[in-house]
């Protein structure tokens, strides 16, 4: 596509030719070559303007800019700000993707990537193939593309949005964090539905929000993005982030004055399940079950609902996305023989532990074990706090390596012990975190949860600054391949 096409909607000044054929758009100079036009985006880290000369220098083809800077014998188009223009730049690039999709966008502090695989599970059962951008990845159908932030670059959504095109989607749903709306990495994409989960202090200082007001006015972006906004009505702040609003709003909650409503909510488990059940009233009348533990998850489950019922999906299909929906790392439930259950989760500071740990005492387990490390190269405090949350809330903490870096693990666990040992907790140390994962299933009790934590959805160990292959699914698998194998041998 020639530059000029490119720069369409986008108020410019430039110098040189605009007819210049453009086959791609690249904003990190490393991965500059001919044909591309090179984008110039401002950081905290860095300032891709330093970077022009020699993307150039690397073949580039133009160079898309804020101010002047060295670029020899390629067009150089100034633009007040280049984040929304390498929106626009990647959405024309693309063919307009977004256009051609019905996207849910989904904001809030919490709930986020719960709430988007609920509505991916929901919106396949009625047939509508969906892709999803989020804080575990890219998924395209069965392909799923590791990603570094929640929202990733817009060029990055844009190339997914028109690869899930190609792939028959025909819907999409991503996680549209403040960060994002602020950096514009979500311009140049309308949304046919905007939902909002909650809102509480997070994301404040560093490279991050300023304030809870500035925090509140990027999320209230998404609303005037969408076509109809679906909203948590108990939420305190729904009002606020609604503020001004160009959308048609629709509400849920336990309120009654929520469209859909929740009544009945009550915990349910059986061996390798823990989940909730609530019954939904208003513009849906159905009982539903969620798949993930922790009352919490009505309102995911609510708000997944609302915004499909946009779709036009049957009731048969709600009910089964949420029966079935799971999410990598998060409570994630493993198959294991026993009467048992063993969870997957990400919970790596004292927050999340406390949060996970909290919501499993509720399911009264015979008793509650919890395996955890804890991160190399990271503030102490946090082990210490780590250490404290387990040994007051789980009836064992199994002890272990986590992603130690350059730390030596006997070091990290010695301040987890720390912790621990202010509270009145039982605890084993097993450094080895395949041994201690070992020891679990070897000694889980009927009736026990067990919680490994920390991994989630990484699939690697750090370790000597090597990151080392190591899913927990499939180590649980193995290690109960070989249990299997030794109790043979031993009959």
């Amino acid at each position: 596509m020639k530059l000029r096409e490119l720069l369409r909607n986008i108020p410019h000044t430039a110098a040189g030719d605009l007819d210049v054929e453009v086959a791609d758009l690249v904003y990190d100079s490393r991965k500059a070559g001919p044909g591309k036009a090179f984008v110039c985006l401002s950081g905290a880290r860095a300032d891709g303007h330093s970077y022009a000369k020699a993307a150039v220098e690397a073949g580039c083809c133009a160079v898309i800019a804020e101010h002047e800077v060295e670029a020899p014998g390629v067009p150089v188009v100034l633009v007040e700000n280049t984040r929304p223009a390498l929106a626009e730049l990647s959405a024309a690039l693309f063919g307009r993707p977004a256009e051609q999709l019905r996207v849910v966008g989904i904001t809030g502090t919490k709930g986020k990537t719960t709430t988007a695989h609920m509505v991916r599970a929901i919106l396949e059962e009625a047939g509508i193939k969906t892709g999803m951008i989020g804080t575990v990845g890219i998924d395209i159908g069965e392909e799923h593309i590791h990603t570094v932030n929640t929202t990733p670059e817009s060029y990055e959504i844009q190339r997914a949005l028109r690869r899930m095109i190609d792939a028959g989607c025909t819907a999409a749903v991503l996680e549209a964090s403040s960060i994002g709306l602020r950096d514009h990495r979500l311009d140049a994409l309308p949304f046919f539905a905007g939902v909002f989960t909650n809102f509480s202090e997070d994301h404040l200082g560093g490279d991050e929000h300023k304030d809870m007001d500035e925090y509140l006015a990027c999320k209230r972006m998404l609303f005037t993005r969408c076509e109809t906004g679906v909203v948590n009505i108990d939420d305190p702040a729904w009002e606020g982030v609604t503020l001004g609003h160009t959308c048609a709003l629709q509400t849920f909650g336990f309120s009654p004055e929520a469209e859909l409503r929740a009544e009945n909510d009550r915990l349910i488990t059986r061996p390798g399940f823990l989940g909730v059940a609530f019954s939904m009233r208003g513009r849906r009348e159905l009982e539903a079950e969620v798949a993930i533990p922790g009352r919490f998850n009505v309102y995911n489950a609510l708000a997944a609902a609302a915004a499909c019922t946009l779709f036009g999906v049957s009731d048969e299909a709600v009910r089964r996305g949420l029966a079935r929906v799971k999410v990598k790392g998060r409570v994630e439930p493993v198959p294991v023989p026993g009467h048992y259950t063993l969870l997957i989760d990400y919970a790596h500071n004292a927050v999340s532990m406390e949060s996970i740990l909290t919501t499993l005492r509720q399911y009264r387990p015979h008793r509650l074990i919890c395996l955890f490390g804890a991160g190399g190269n990271r503030p102490r405090a946090r082990r210490y706090e780590m250490g404290e949350a387990s040994g007051r809330l789980a009836d064992l903490s199994v002890v272990t390596e986590d992603n130690s870096r350059f730390e030596d693990v006997a070091d990290i666990i010695a301040d987890i012990r720390t912790g621990l040992d202010k509270t009145n907790g039982k605890y084993i140390v097993i450094p080895d975190r395949t041994e201690a994962i070992r020891w679990c299933l070897t000694h889980a009790e009927d009736g026990d949860v067990v919680v490994l934590a920390g991994k989630g959805h990484e699939d690697y160990q750090e370790i000597r600054g090597e990151r080392r292959h190591y899913d927990e699914r499939e180590v649980v698998a193995s290690l109960l391949a070989e249990l299997k194998k030794e109790d043979a041998s031993c009959r």
